[in-house]
């Protein structure tokens, strides 16, 4: 299975957070499941943290790519289709890291995972 880990999930993830379904938790462990991460995360990790909504952000920031490494967790970089395709869903959703990281999922053929409802007005696989 591909999957593509939503900023939260990542989060989650990373400090094993109780919030991270046991579905989920399951099928990010899996060594067979190729777990990717999208520099759209990367983005709003930083943003986040710029504006003091995230915590935790200084010591993910220091070691981003260290923690994505340790993790086994495949980056995903934000092609120019993907971007084009983000800002062309008809839907409201307004969250610019939502629309880029469901655009990435539907070109890659990759299962969000994500708790967030908002993204099931896409035509896209998720898990939860």
């Amino acid at each position: 299975m591909k999957l593509l880990l939503d900023t939260q999930a990542l989060l989650w993830w990373l400090t094993d957070d109780a919030r991270l379904s046991v579905v989920a938790r399951k099928h990010i462990a899996q060594v067979k499941n190729d777990i990717f991460v999208s520099a759209a995360s990367a983005l709003e990790i930083a943003a986040k943290h710029r504006l003091g909504k995230l915590g935790l952000a200084d010591t993910i920031m220091q070691r981003y790519p260290i923690l994505l490494a340790e993790q086994g967790f495949l980056p995903l970089p934000i092609k120019d289709e993907h971007a084009l395709l983000a800002c062309s869903y008809p839907q409201p959703h307004r969250d610019p890291f939502d629309r880029m990281l469901v655009a990435q999922a539907s070109l890659e053929k990759l299962t969000v995972v994500s708790c967030d409802p908002a993204l099931q007005q896409f035509d896209v696989a998720l898990l939860w």
